[in-house]
Protein backbone atom coordinates (compact mmCIF):
# COMPACT_ATOMS: atom_id res chain seq x y z
CA UNK A 1 0.00 0.00 0.00
CA UNK A 2 1.43 3.37 -1.05
CA UNK A 3 1.83 6.29 1.32
CA UNK A 4 -1.28 8.12 0.15
CA UNK A 5 -3.56 5.11 0.63
CA UNK A 6 -1.96 4.32 3.98
CA UNK A 7 -2.79 7.88 5.01
CA UNK A 8 -6.39 7.47 3.74
CA UNK A 9 -6.77 4.21 5.69
CA UNK A 10 -5.45 5.85 8.86
CA UNK A 11 -7.78 8.81 8.30
CA UNK A 12 -10.73 6.41 7.91
CA UNK A 13 -9.92 4.58 11.15
CA UNK A 14 -9.57 7.93 12.91
CA UNK A 15 -12.99 9.02 11.61
CA UNK A 16 -14.57 5.82 12.90
CA UNK A 17 -13.00 6.31 16.33
CA UNK A 18 -14.11 9.96 16.58
CA UNK A 19 -17.69 9.18 15.51
CA UNK A 20 -17.90 6.32 18.02
CA UNK A 21 -16.73 8.68 20.78
CA UNK A 22 -19.26 11.33 19.72
CA UNK A 23 -22.04 8.73 19.87
CA UNK A 24 -21.28 7.68 23.44
CA UNK A 25 -24.58 8.10 25.34
CA UNK A 26 -23.11 9.11 28.71
CA UNK A 27 -21.43 12.26 27.28
CA UNK A 28 -24.12 14.92 26.98
CA UNK A 29 -24.22 17.56 24.22
CA UNK A 30 -23.60 20.23 26.89
CA UNK A 31 -20.34 18.49 27.81
CA UNK A 32 -19.32 18.41 24.14
CA UNK A 33 -20.13 22.10 23.84
CA UNK A 34 -17.80 22.84 26.77
CA UNK A 35 -15.10 20.78 25.08
CA UNK A 36 -15.59 22.65 21.81
CA UNK A 37 -15.28 25.96 23.68
CA UNK A 38 -11.71 25.15 24.81
CA UNK A 39 -9.32 27.90 23.55
CA UNK A 40 -7.43 25.38 21.37
CA UNK A 41 -10.60 24.40 19.53
CA UNK A 42 -11.62 28.05 19.25
CA UNK A 43 -8.38 28.80 17.43
CA UNK A 44 -8.84 25.79 15.13
CA UNK A 45 -12.44 26.79 14.36
CA UNK A 46 -11.13 29.72 12.28
CA UNK A 47 -9.53 27.27 9.84
CA UNK A 48 -12.21 24.56 10.19
CA UNK A 49 -14.16 25.37 7.00
CA UNK A 50 -11.00 25.67 4.90
CA UNK A 51 -9.66 22.40 6.26
CA UNK A 52 -13.01 20.67 5.69
CA UNK A 53 -13.21 21.78 2.06
CA UNK A 54 -9.55 20.89 1.44
CA UNK A 55 -10.01 17.35 2.76
CA UNK A 56 -13.23 16.99 0.76
CA UNK A 57 -11.40 17.93 -2.44
CA UNK A 58 -8.51 15.53 -1.70
CA UNK A 59 -10.85 12.64 -0.94
CA UNK A 60 -12.89 13.29 -4.09
CA UNK A 61 -9.71 13.29 -6.20
CA UNK A 62 -8.54 10.03 -4.61
CA UNK A 63 -11.99 8.50 -5.04
CA UNK A 64 -12.09 9.39 -8.74
CA UNK A 65 -8.57 8.02 -9.18
CA UNK A 66 -9.63 4.76 -7.53
CA UNK A 67 -12.67 4.55 -9.82
CA UNK A 68 -10.40 5.04 -12.82
CA UNK A 69 -8.05 2.30 -11.63
CA UNK A 70 -10.93 -0.11 -11.04
CA UNK A 71 -12.32 0.46 -14.53
CA UNK A 72 -8.86 0.18 -16.04
CA UNK A 73 -7.95 -3.14 -14.44
CA UNK A 74 -11.47 -4.53 -14.83
CA UNK A 75 -11.26 -4.13 -18.59
CA UNK A 76 -7.70 -5.51 -18.65
CA UNK A 77 -8.84 -8.41 -16.47
CA UNK A 78 -11.56 -9.33 -18.96
CA UNK A 79 -9.24 -9.02 -21.98
CA UNK A 80 -6.50 -11.10 -20.37
CA UNK A 81 -8.97 -13.78 -19.34
CA UNK A 82 -10.33 -13.95 -22.87
CA UNK A 83 -6.79 -14.14 -24.30
CA UNK A 84 -5.87 -17.08 -22.03
CA UNK A 85 -2.53 -15.60 -20.94
CA UNK A 86 -0.23 -17.32 -18.44
CA UNK A 87 -1.33 -17.61 -14.82
CA UNK A 88 1.34 -15.30 -13.35
CA UNK A 89 0.28 -12.34 -15.51
CA UNK A 90 -3.38 -13.05 -14.80
CA UNK A 91 -2.71 -13.18 -11.04
CA UNK A 92 -0.79 -9.91 -11.26
CA UNK A 93 -3.73 -8.22 -12.94
CA UNK A 94 -6.09 -9.66 -10.33
CA UNK A 95 -3.85 -8.28 -7.59
CA UNK A 96 -3.91 -4.82 -9.21
CA UNK A 97 -7.70 -5.02 -9.52
CA UNK A 98 -8.08 -6.02 -5.89
CA UNK A 99 -5.88 -3.15 -4.72
CA UNK A 100 -7.80 -0.63 -6.81
CA UNK A 101 -11.10 -1.91 -5.38
CA UNK A 102 -9.70 -1.68 -1.85
CA UNK A 103 -8.60 1.90 -2.51
CA UNK A 104 -12.06 2.68 -3.86
CA UNK A 105 -13.70 1.46 -0.64
CA UNK A 106 -11.21 3.33 1.53
CA UNK A 107 -11.63 6.67 -0.25
CA UNK A 108 -15.42 6.30 -0.56
CA UNK A 109 -16.02 5.50 3.09
CA UNK A 110 -13.56 8.20 4.19
CA UNK A 111 -15.42 10.79 2.13
CA UNK A 112 -18.81 9.70 3.44
CA UNK A 113 -17.76 9.51 7.09
CA UNK A 114 -16.13 12.93 6.83
CA UNK A 115 -19.52 14.37 5.85
CA UNK A 116 -21.23 12.37 8.62
CA UNK A 117 -18.68 13.65 11.16
CA UNK A 118 -19.32 17.28 10.24
CA UNK A 119 -23.09 16.76 10.41
CA UNK A 120 -22.82 15.02 13.78
CA UNK A 121 -20.78 17.86 15.28
CA UNK A 122 -23.28 20.40 13.92
CA UNK A 123 -26.22 18.51 15.43
CA UNK A 124 -24.48 18.19 18.79
CA UNK A 125 -23.82 21.94 18.85
CA UNK A 126 -27.43 22.77 17.94
CA UNK A 127 -28.76 20.35 20.54
CA UNK A 128 -26.53 21.86 23.24
CA UNK A 129 -27.79 25.36 22.39
CA UNK A 130 -31.41 24.21 22.52
CA UNK A 131 -30.85 22.51 25.87
CA UNK A 132 -29.26 25.69 27.25
CA UNK A 133 -32.17 27.86 26.09
CA UNK A 134 -34.60 25.27 27.45
CA UNK A 135 -32.98 25.45 30.90
CA UNK A 136 -33.04 29.26 30.80
CA UNK A 137 -36.75 29.27 29.90
CA UNK A 138 -37.54 26.85 32.72
CA UNK A 139 -35.76 29.17 35.15
CA UNK A 140 -37.78 32.14 33.88
CA UNK A 141 -41.03 30.20 34.20
CA UNK A 142 -40.21 29.18 37.78
CA UNK A 143 -39.30 32.77 38.72
CA UNK A 144 -42.47 34.15 37.17
CA UNK A 145 -44.58 31.52 38.95
CA UNK A 146 -43.00 32.27 42.30
CA UNK A 147 -43.48 36.03 41.81
CA UNK A 148 -47.13 35.54 40.86
CA UNK A 149 -47.73 33.38 43.94
CA UNK A 150 -46.03 36.02 46.11
CA UNK A 151 -48.18 38.85 44.77
CA UNK A 152 -51.35 36.79 45.11
CA UNK A 153 -50.46 35.95 48.72
CA UNK A 154 -49.85 39.63 49.48
CA UNK A 155 -53.15 40.55 47.85
CA UNK A 156 -55.05 38.05 49.96
CA UNK A 157 -53.26 39.24 53.09
CA UNK A 158 -54.17 42.87 52.37
CA UNK A 159 -57.77 41.92 51.71
CA UNK A 160 -57.98 40.10 55.03
CA UNK A 161 -56.31 43.00 56.87
CA UNK A 162 -58.50 45.72 55.38
CA UNK A 163 -61.80 43.79 55.34
CA UNK A 164 -62.80 45.00 58.86
CA UNK A 165 -62.18 48.72 58.32
CA UNK A 166 -65.17 50.80 57.01
CA UNK A 167 -63.63 54.23 56.52
CA UNK A 168 -64.45 55.71 53.10
CA UNK A 169 -60.92 56.95 52.40
CA UNK A 170 -59.44 53.72 53.58
CA UNK A 171 -61.83 51.79 51.34
CA UNK A 172 -60.88 53.92 48.34
CA UNK A 173 -57.17 53.45 49.02
CA UNK A 174 -57.75 49.74 49.56
CA UNK A 175 -59.62 49.45 46.28
CA UNK A 176 -56.86 51.37 44.49
CA UNK A 177 -54.25 49.06 46.02
CA UNK A 178 -56.29 46.04 45.02
CA UNK A 179 -56.67 47.30 41.48
CA UNK A 180 -52.94 47.89 41.27
CA UNK A 181 -52.22 44.42 42.61
CA UNK A 182 -54.72 42.92 40.16
CA UNK A 183 -53.01 44.65 37.26
CA UNK A 184 -49.64 43.38 38.42
CA UNK A 185 -51.02 39.87 38.77
CA UNK A 186 -52.53 40.04 35.27
CA UNK A 187 -49.23 41.30 33.89
CA UNK A 188 -47.35 38.45 35.56
CA UNK A 189 -49.88 35.95 34.23
CA UNK A 190 -49.31 37.26 30.70
CA UNK A 191 -45.55 37.00 31.15
CA UNK A 192 -45.99 33.48 32.47
CA UNK A 193 -48.09 32.54 29.46
CA UNK A 194 -45.51 33.96 27.04
CA UNK A 195 -42.69 32.14 28.81
CA UNK A 196 -44.67 28.88 28.82
CA UNK A 197 -45.29 29.20 25.07
CA UNK A 198 -41.58 29.79 24.45
CA UNK A 199 -40.75 26.79 26.64
CA UNK A 200 -43.05 24.49 24.67
CA UNK A 201 -41.53 25.76 21.43
CA UNK A 202 -38.02 25.08 22.72
CA UNK A 203 -39.07 21.57 23.79
CA UNK A 204 -40.38 20.86 20.28
CA UNK A 205 -37.14 22.10 18.73
CA UNK A 206 -35.06 19.94 21.08
CA UNK A 207 -37.19 16.90 20.21
CA UNK A 208 -36.73 17.58 16.48
CA UNK A 209 -32.94 17.87 16.85
CA UNK A 210 -32.82 14.66 18.91
CA UNK A 211 -34.88 12.84 16.28
CA UNK A 212 -32.55 14.04 13.53
CA UNK A 213 -29.52 12.99 15.56
CA UNK A 214 -31.00 9.51 16.09
CA UNK A 215 -31.60 9.12 12.34
CA UNK A 216 -27.96 10.06 11.62
CA UNK A 217 -26.79 7.56 14.25
CA UNK A 218 -28.95 4.77 12.74
CA UNK A 219 -27.62 5.53 9.27
CA UNK A 220 -24.07 5.42 10.61
CA UNK A 221 -24.67 2.03 12.26
CA UNK A 222 -26.05 0.67 9.00
CA UNK A 223 -23.03 1.87 7.05
CA UNK A 224 -20.66 0.45 9.64
CA UNK A 225 -22.29 -2.98 9.22
CA UNK A 226 -21.94 -2.65 5.45
CA UNK A 227 -18.29 -1.64 5.86
CA UNK A 228 -17.58 -4.63 8.11
CA UNK A 229 -19.20 -6.94 5.56
CA UNK A 230 -17.11 -5.50 2.73
CA UNK A 231 -13.97 -5.66 4.88
CA UNK A 232 -14.61 -9.34 5.60
CA UNK A 233 -15.06 -10.06 1.91
CA UNK A 234 -11.84 -8.21 1.13
CA UNK A 235 -9.97 -10.14 3.83
CA UNK A 236 -11.25 -13.41 2.36
CA UNK A 237 -10.08 -12.30 -1.07
CA UNK A 238 -6.63 -11.48 0.34
CA UNK A 239 -6.43 -14.88 2.01
CA UNK A 240 -7.25 -16.54 -1.30
CA UNK A 241 -4.55 -14.50 -2.99
CA UNK A 242 -2.01 -15.52 -0.35
CA UNK A 243 -2.90 -19.19 -0.90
Amino acid sequence: MTFQWTAVAGFLYGEIAVILVLCLPFISPLRWQKIFMIPLWSKMAVFWNKMFLTIIVLLIVLFLDAVREVRKYSSVHVNEKAANVNSSAFDHIQMKLFRSQRNLYLSGFSLFLWLVLRRTITLLTQLAKEMTSHAALETQVNDATEAAKKYMAENERLQETLSGKGSGKKKESTEATQEKLKKEVEHLKEELQKTSTALHKAKDEVAAVKKQSDSVRKEYDRLMKEYERLQQSLNKAEDKKDL
